[in-house]
């Protein structure tokens, strides 16, 4: 991935704008903004494709990877504040190595072409801090909307709410927010559709899981113009899915809302966008350009998108086919989104 000061011109199969439209190209950039993309006759034998950027993580879950989950246990009991075994699991971990767990994470998303990402982080002001901290750490120069909750929201570039299922004093905080400009995200729907309407009504800037959303959830969402973020994998890992019905994902689109693509808990999931895309077009049918799309668009909600135009950051990575078998891919687009892995990258 390439550095927001750089200043470059390269060559290759590029996967351009927003119809991912495959063109052999030059690409200009002038201080990490992509001045041209010119059509040419020929281009060195490698693909570019825009950044990823995973549009809900909780990345200090690390500390609990592939923890032991008793046999009976409930999504609730895993994850629910302020109880679950994650929440015990964070408090029980010094700060120092919460943040050397965040630390290692966002160099591996990095590693594995994602530049931006959306956390929801817990613990109050000094989690939104250890992220602040990790981020620096890295070295990775992740663009990151960290959404706080326990106070952190009030330092953080907004909100992450649980559930509406919380009470009253959730739905308060998130207009407090929003009158502050900052930014508002529900967790909805992710075990029942029971607090999903009302996470609808408070209006936020995004919406997390809508796994058991019914029809007239989804019009409410696409009519509002509010994204959601799906996260496949950790919904069929914690058993709240089982087929592509949960998160109805085709019908998301078909309704037309705008879909984003996250990877959810560390402590489950690997933070992995290339795993991400290659488990939603298997299990889900979906078109490769439709889940690229959900895999990029999510750098919208920090206004700094990654399709590869004139004008936007120069957020792209290589791949080099030659060196595997997808040199013999006659389409580099679903190959990337259903093959690729971040070794090839």
């Amino acid at each position: 991935m390439t550095g927001v000061t750089d200043s470059y011109i390269i060559a290759g199969r590029v996967c351009y704008g927003r119809e991912f439209e495959l063109v052999d190209a030059e690409i200009e950039v002038e201080k990490g903004i992509i001045r041209s993309v010119n059509e040419i006759s020929s281009a060195p034998d490698q693909w570019i494709f825009p950044c990823l950027f995973n549009a809900h993580t909780h990345l200090a879950d690390t500390v609990a990877m592939d923890a032991e989950i008793k046999q009976g246990m409930t999504l609730s009991d895993l994850v629910a504040p302020p109880n679950g075994l994650k929440h015990r699991i964070l408090n029980e971990t010094p700060s120092e190595i919460r943040i050397d767990a965040m630390t290692e994470s966002l160099r591996f998303m990095k590693r594995s072409t994602t530049a931006g990402f959306c956390d929801f982080r817990e613990g109050g002001v000094n989690g939104v801090n250890e992220l602040k901290t990790a981020l620096r750490l890295s070295g990775t120069g992740l663009k990151a909307l960290i959404l706080g909750r326990e106070g952190g929201e009030k330092i953080a570039d907004g909100i992450g709410v649980s559930s509406t299922k919380e009470g009253e004093h959730v739905l308060r905080l998130a207009e407090e927010t929003k009158k502050r400009g900052g930014f508002v995200a529900f967790h909805a729907g992710e075990k029942d559709n029971r607090d999903i309407d009302n996470a609808i009504d408070a209006q936020p800037d995004l919406l997390i899981h809508m796994t058991h959303a019914n029809d007239s959830q989804l019009r409410r969402c696409a009519d509002l113009d509010i994204p959601i973020a799906v996260c496949p994998r950790s919904n069929h890992i914690l058993g709240q899915a089982s087929s592509k019905d949960n998160p109805p994902i085709r019908k998301m689109l078909d309704f037309g809302c705008k879909v984003l693509l996250g990877t959810d808990n560390v402590m489950f999931v690997q933070p992995d966008m290339c795993a991400e895309m290659s488990f939603t077009y298997y299990a889900y049918g979906l078109k490769s350009e439709e889940i690229l799309d959900m895999a990029v668009a999510g750098s919208e909600l920090i206004n700094s998108p990654f399709y590869i135009e004139e004008g936007n950051i120069a957020a792209f990575h290589t791949v080099n086919p030659r060196a595997s078998n997808l040199r013999f891919s006659r389409s580099p687009e679903k190959s990337f989104v259903n093959r690729v892995a971040f070794t090839d990258v």
